[in-house]
């Protein structure tokens, strides 16, 4: 049996959810096997640069550093392989900032 994972990227936590409850609300319509959302560990990128062009702060011999930070939250959520619900799932309106990969996958079977 197939199943479809859909892998969400994005800096805004809330854009996230909507396209996740969109997702759910589609699985639930029609009938079909959802796991998920799963949280991954936010990615968090960091960089720090001079205020000042010269390199030398702020005139009392201390460098001054701004700081920024940008995360990035990730989520999976897997859906039963039904075409109707995938064609759904492919309509829903993505956000410019939103990044998803939807790859269909073989269950595995223990023996």
């Amino acid at each position: 049996m197939e199943f479809a994972r859909i892998k969400l990227a994005g800096r805004n936590q809330d854009e996230l959810k909507v396209i996740i409850d969109r997702i759910l609300e589609i699985t639930k319509k029609y009938g079909v096997s959802v796991r998920g959302p799963i949280p991954l560990p936010t990615k968090k990128i960091r960089v720090q640069t001079l205020k000042t062009p010269c390199g030398d702060g702020t005139g009392h011999g201390n460098a001054t550093w701004d700081r920024w930070e940008m995360r990035i939250h990730r989520r999976i959520v897997d859906i039963g392989s039904n075409e109707r619900a995938l064609r759904q799932v492919v309509r829903i309106p993505i956000p410019e900032g939103v990044k998803i990969d939807i790859e269909l996958k073989e269950k595995y079977e223990h023996k």
